[in-house]
């Protein structure tokens, strides 16, 4: 039995939190909507997991890399941390998206005050 896997999900988790915090993308910009989105996105992925499960297509595999604990038959605890990242880190992608895409021409990584300029002229 080992954490490494749940330790990596953890450390994973908080360098969301970082960039969020950072950039002011996700919960940084709307706690309380952030929120209601990444639990309900929790909330999707684990009933497709436990529909997957109940189906026999999902089930646990054998590593010495997790705890070995689990929330129900073959759903690891790990897998509550990995959904929890997922929605975060896509999130937190969608966010960085809309922020690139509205941000002015001139601020933008790679434009020189000349280039910009010979444009607007």
């Amino acid at each position: 039995m080992s954490a490494a896997y749940l330790l990596t999900l953890v450390a994973s988790l908080a360098a969301m939190v970082v960039l969020d915090r950072r950039f002011r993308l996700f919960f940084w910009r709307d706690a309380r909507r952030a929120a209601w989105v990444l639990g309900a996105g929790v909330l999707f992925f684990l009933a497709w997991d436990l529909l997957g499960i109940g189906l026999g297509i999902f089930y646990r595999g054998e590593t010495n890399l997790m705890t070995g604990l689990q929330l129900a038959p073959e759903l690891p605890v790990e897998e509550l941390f990995f959904l929890a990242f997922l929605c975060y880190l896509t999130m937190n992608l969608v966010q960085g998206a809309r922020l690139l895409r509205t941000r002015p021409a001139r601020t933008r990584p790679g434009r020189t005050r000349e280039r910009t300029r010979e444009r607007t002229e």
